[in-house]
This record gives C-alpha cells, structure tokens and sequence, in this order.
C-alpha cells in the first residue's frame, strides 16, 4: 500500500512531466525554471538535438522550436521509482509535430521515451537529467532525425 508521502511524491512528479510539455507546447521556456534543477542535464541528443544544462536547453529550444508551425507533447504511462529524495522516472511521448517542406506543411510523429532522474529540492521535485530515448518515427522529412 502506497504511504500518503508516496502518493503526494507521484502526483507532484506526473504534474511536474505534464509542466515540462505544457512548457514546451507553450514555448514558455521561463517555465522550465520550475521543471528542472539549474546543473541539470537535458539531453535531446538521440534525435538529432543539444544536450546541455538548463540555460542552454532554454536557448536551444527558443532557437529550435519555432522551426515547427505545429506540436504537441502527449506524455503517458510513466513508471516511477521512488526512493527518499530520489527518483527516476521513465514516460512515453507521443509528438505529433508539423514543419515546412519541399513547400508544404509536413505532418509526422515521433515516438520517445523520457528517461529522468529526479531529486526533491526545497521547492518541490525537479529534474536533474533527462535523456530522450528514440522509439519510432514516422513520415519526419527526410535528413531530420539521425
């Protein structure tokens, strides 16, 4: 049975993973303050993009993001492994995303996984590194994902 801290731990970590796509749908990249420690390490590298810390992520992604004319992330089905003030956390993406090309609009999806590792802070839990682990692609322009 779940201890009352284990279920506020979950619940504050699955609102936390929705935070980081409503940020990133929203291209609120101050928002990511609140999703990950400053050291932490984002790594979009599997998919072609950056790995850095959060002031480089933000720039990348202030850089990258407006490449799309449409996307959404979908997370679901985390598996969480909770362990005191540490975590680690494993969700499915699902991201329909929209482009320019060969002058039209490109619909495709990417499917990924978000491998995190988290800690508890004093103002709530945040992420210290997140990798995105490749899945599946389908229909991406070609050259665009490695």
């Amino acid at each position: 049975m779940l201890s009352l801290q284990e279920m506020s731990d979950r619940l504050e970590i699955q609102d936390l993973i929705a935070r980081y796509a409503h940020a990133i749908d929203d291209q609120d990249w101050d928002a990511l303050d609140r999703v990950f420690t400053p050291d932490a390490v984002i790594d979009y590298s599997e998919l072609g993009g950056a790995r850095g810390n959060r002031a480089e992520t933000k720039a990348y992604l202030a850089q990258a993001m407006p490449n799309f004319s449409a996307f959404q992330h979908l997370s679901a089905t985390t598996r969480l492994d909770i362990d005191g003030d540490r975590a680690k956390a494993r969700t499915i993406l699902f991201n329909p995303m929209v482009m320019p090309h060969d002058g039209k609009q490109q619909v495709f999806f990417i499917g990924l996984w978000y491998c995190d590792e988290l800690a508890r802070t004093p103002e709530g839990w945040r992420i210290t590194h997140r990798r995105e682990q490749k899945c599946w692609s389908f229909n991406a322009p070609e050259g665009m994902l490695p």
